[in-house]
């Protein structure tokens, strides 16, 4: 059974910093694409940033480029996104996906989301 669980998420003043970490298990997570998607209430869902099996070449979107680092611990089967100066704009759910190829339409498998609140 495949599971994507994340964790990490919850309420963070703007500047501050939020480290979520997605726990796989059930497929071959080292040889999979691997994203962090936000979900934010009437807009669509959107990566915000993904990592290459291997993770040698991750890539973000441009407004978290600088302060989010994605990373994978293929030995643990984790996913991780460290996110730094937080702005009110990163409120939302993230969820972890996968994909066997990049250029996949659709998400194999993705988790159920943990939500992230940045407030003052």
């Amino acid at each position: 059974q495949v599971q994507l669980v994340e964790s990490g998420g919850g309420l963070v003043h703007p500047g501050e910093s939020l480290t979520l970490s997605c726990a796989a298990s059930g497929f071959n997570f080292a040889t999979h694409w691997m994203y962090w998607v936000r979900q934010v209430p009437g807009k669509a869902d959107d990566w915000v940033s993904k990592i290459d099996p291997g993770g040698r070449g991750p890539e973000y979107r441009d407004a978290v480029k600088d302060r989010f680092t994605i990373s994978r611990d293929d030995a643990k089967n984790t996913l991780f996104l460290e996110m730094r100066r937080m702005r009110p704009e990163d409120t939302g759910t993230y969820f972890c996906a996968a994909k066997r190829w990049q250029k996949q339409a659709a998400y194999v498998y993705q988790g159920q989301g943990t939500r992230v609140n940045v407030s003052s």
